[in-house]
């Protein structure tokens, strides 16, 4: 039987899991994360910018192929290996050598004694190390020729001195939370950068609010007209799955207190600019029966940094199209 100890051990081992358990339940009610589509930018991290300077979590979730292709780094060729002593012109003629003795030894001459034989032996070795010497004598000449013939013809090495991380045309607009970013991305070769203006930034700001409270309502219709249909499909899967827990994911008194735009560019005749957002919300998950809050503090806002993606085409009104965690 067991002893009081252990028996005591092991209900408080089942009672910490079965807490992980319901802790970890409700801390993945609203999962997050990085999803959506960003153009040919989808799988590039966005440049740094004054709000979110550090680097930002990549794209898990999109319905954009990604093409780009991974290679492997290549591996340096290994350089032609070096003929050993029994290899090349010296080691044939000390094969030779050597078989022409045995072959004596065979018939009855022998090596002419073992005077003879070391005798041989000594002269095979001198014979072999001369060869060797000449044949890296007549290497080292090769190798050095070519190099110092194309000595005097290599290009002088250029550097060419690129100002990174200059703030974009919308640095210069005074809006309230909006900042200059770092721009400068690394476009893709159908991509250009464009300059945004005061009315872009105010759509902006105000999709912000428009989304997190569309979400909070379990607004779909709303959702349609904020977000593409892209962004519709995952938050619409969000919502789906806190009802089936039972849950509810509510957010509101939404503030931005900082933003800035890292890049804008245009592919075709689609627009993208991805803004870093530093809001306060109150955001909390309550449970759809009682309403008891069972993750967030609805007494306390909490400030959040992301990266939002927006998008339009052909000057049709901006829509969100990718959120990525800062």
């Amino acid at each position: 039987m067991l002893s009081r100890t252990s028996r005591f051990a092991t209900l408080f081992a089942g009672l910490f899991l079965a807490f992980s358990m319901v802790a970890i339940d409700h801390a993945e009610a609203r999962r997050g994360g990085s999803f959506g589509s960003r153009g040919t930018r989808t799988f590039q991290s966005a440049p740094p910018t004054r709000t979110a300077p550090a680097p930002t979590a990549p794209v898990e979730r999109s319905m954009t192929p990604n093409t780009g292709v991974n290679s492997a780094a290549r591996q340096p060729q290994a350089g032609p290996q070096r003929p050993g002593f029994m290899s090349g012109f010296g080691g044939t003629m000390m094969r030779g050598l050597l078989l022409g003795g045995l072959i004596g030894l065979l018939v009855g001459q022998g090596f002419g004694g073992l005077a003879g034989m070391f005798g041989f032996l000594l002269q095979a070795l001198l014979i072999g190390g001369a060869i060797m010497l000449a044949i890296r004598f007549f290497r080292s000449q090769s190798a050095r020729g070519p190099a110092l013939a194309g000595a005097g013809n290599a290009p002088a090495s250029s550097f060419e001195n690129r100002a990174m991380g200059q703030p974009q045309a919308a640095g210069s607009f005074t809006i309230p939370g909006f900042g200059g970013g770092s721009g400068g991305g690394s476009p893709a070769a159908v991509s250009e950068e464009i300059t945004l203006a005061q009315s872009d930034l105010d759509a902006f700001q105000q999709l912000l609010t428009d989304v997190q409270e569309a979400f909070g309502r379990e607004d779909h219709a709303a959702l349609r007209r904020a977000v593409t249909p892209e962004m519709v499909s995952y938050l619409s899967e969000e919502l789906a799955d806190n009802a089936q827990r039972g849950l509810r994911n509510e957010v509101s008194d939404i503030a931005l207190l900082q933003a800035d735009i890292a890049e804008s560019w245009r592919e075709d005749d689609r627009d993208y600019a991805t803004a870093a957002l530093r809001y306060e919300s109150r955001d909390v998950t309550r449970e759809r029966a009682s309403g008891k809050v069972v993750d967030g503090d609805e007494d306390h806002p909490t400030e959040t940094t992301e990266l939002w993606t927006f998008t339009r085409q052909s000057g049709s009104n901006w829509k969100l199209s990718a959120i990525q965690q800062a």
